[in-house]
């Protein structure tokens, strides 16, 4: 007797927001430090291809569940490729977490909400969490020493000097004064209006070395036509010289 191959159940189809609605930042303050750190990383990675970085985007770790998901201020996703994206989903990004998550902290975040943040963070597979409070200057930090291990928190010892292993930037605190940080080559991040200013002046400098490039052929040229009229007046511009 022949049995009938019931139609498997379609799997309902899961939205997965791209926004909840609210602001980036709450304060020009917190803006202006999501922006200095998302624009040096990607100072630092700009010719390669294979490092993701982003701001304010949510991230859904859980293929499924659209209710399990953060928007950290920035995230680093190294071995993933550059490109927009509405969301980071991490099914779709062979499954591979953002390892270094930066918060920066506003007037109305709670340490509850911080709290759960970094439970997040660490049962999702962040490598490195930092959390900057510019208006306070407080810095936190948390590391993972084996990628199976949890965040262990960095002391304020180490937090004053502090390499990202993953990222090779430095981080410069003495937790009275502004926290600095800088490059792999030792240069700070540069503020977004510093950055203009910087190219501007970069910008400058060119056109002046073409306007003196452009000069300087064009007496090259003026000489050149000289020296042809001396000669058609039977005048060797070289005897001119001794």
């Amino acid at each position: 007797m022949q049995t009938m191959q019931l139609p498997a159940t379609k799997q309902k189809k899961v939205f997965y927001p791209e926004s909840d609605g609210q602001p980036m930042a709450e304060n020009t303050l917190q803006y202006e430090w999501i922006v200095l750190i998302k624009q040096g990383l990607e100072s630092i990675f700009l010719n390669r291809d294979d490092v993701f970085i982003a701001a304010d985007l949510f991230w859904y770790p859980v293929e499924g569940d659209n209710t399990i998901r953060l928007a950290p201020d920035v995230m680093v996703a190294l071995g993933r490729p550059k490109g927009k994206r509405g969301s980071y989903k991490q099914w779709q990004e062979g499954n591979i977490a953002p390892q270094v998550v930066f918060e920066i902290l506003s007037p109305s975040n709670r340490p509850l909400e911080m709290s759960r943040k970094l439970l997040f963070y660490e049962q999702y597979g962040v490598l490195e969490y930092y959390v900057y409070d510019p208006e306070h200057f407080t810095f936190n930090g948390c590391v993972r020493k084996d990628t199976q291990g949890a965040l262990l928190d960095l002391s304020e010892s180490e937090l004053g000097n502090w390499t990202s292993p993953l990222l090779g930037i430095s981080f410069h605190w003495d937790g009275e004064s502004e926290l600095e940080i800088r490059d792999p080559q030792g240069k700070p991040f540069l503020a977004y209006q510093d950055w203009l200013e910087l190219q501007s002046k970069a910008k400058t400098m060119e056109a002046e070395l073409e306007a003196e490039k452009q000069r300087a052929e064009s007496e090259k040229h003026r000489a050149e036509m000289l020296a042809q009229k001396l000669r058609e007046l039977g005048i060797n511009p070289d005897d001119l010289n001794q």
